[in-house]
């Protein structure tokens, strides 16, 4: 994707703690000619000594009949973004619009076997973390745990990030009045505020 010198995130350490903490993402590829994306978890993980993005598919949905041929794809993560308006500067100007994207692109292999379960059983306990009563995949039925047949697991070996945090910095002298207008509006605006400060 295009970022301007000024919003490029090269901190490799924060990009990834954003992944993780935004990892409902978007898989993109080529299928049946056209761009195809399916909105999924892909979940940040080390496997075998290396940093992967875990996720998996319905087995209906068929994006995943060109992952052998064409195994080249592009995963989207998004997080908080805000419309900056002009009129918080001192000086005109046109609005714009703050924002965070990481863009990831890869080459996607099938997972197999026990690589299946030890993927859906690490996305389950992540997110069940929270729960007052949490499940577990190995406390599920044999029924329940056939529905596992319809769906495809993948891990993606990462290639490039690129990572865009788009924070207004090239407005410095304006950071006061923009992340306090940005303070009274919705929770995009309040989070994008609240990382203008850091």
């Amino acid at each position: 994707m295009y970022i301007p010198p000024s919003y490029q995130n090269q901190n490799l350490d924060e990009v990834k703690d954003f992944i993780r903490n935004n990892s409902f993402g978007i898989l993109v590829n080529e299928t049946k000619g056209m761009p195809w994306a399916t909105h999924i978890p892909l979940e940040l993980e080390v496997w075998n000594n290396q940093e992967v993005l875990v996720g998996h598919i319905a087995k209906a949905n068929p994006q995943w009949h060109t992952f052998k041929e064409n195994p080249k794809v592009l995963c989207i993560f998004n997080g908080p973004h805000s419309y900056v308006s002009s009129s918080w500067y001192k000086e005109e100007e046109v609005p714009t619009w703050n924002y965070i994207a990481v863009h990831i692109y890869g080459k996607i292999k099938i997972l197999e076997d026990n690589a299946v379960l030890n993927s859906l059983t690490n996305l389950v306990d992540k997110y069940e973390k929270a729960s007052e009563c949490p499940i577990s995949i190995s406390n599920l039925s044999k029924a329940t745990m056939s529905q596992v047949k319809g769906i495809v697991a993948f891990e993606i070996e990462i290639q490039e990030i690129q990572a865009a945090f788009k924070l207004s910095q090239t407005r410095i002298e304006d950071h006061p009045k923009i992340i306090e207008e940005l303070e009274k509006r919705d929770v995009g605006s309040k989070e994008i505020a609240k990382l203008m400060k850091k």
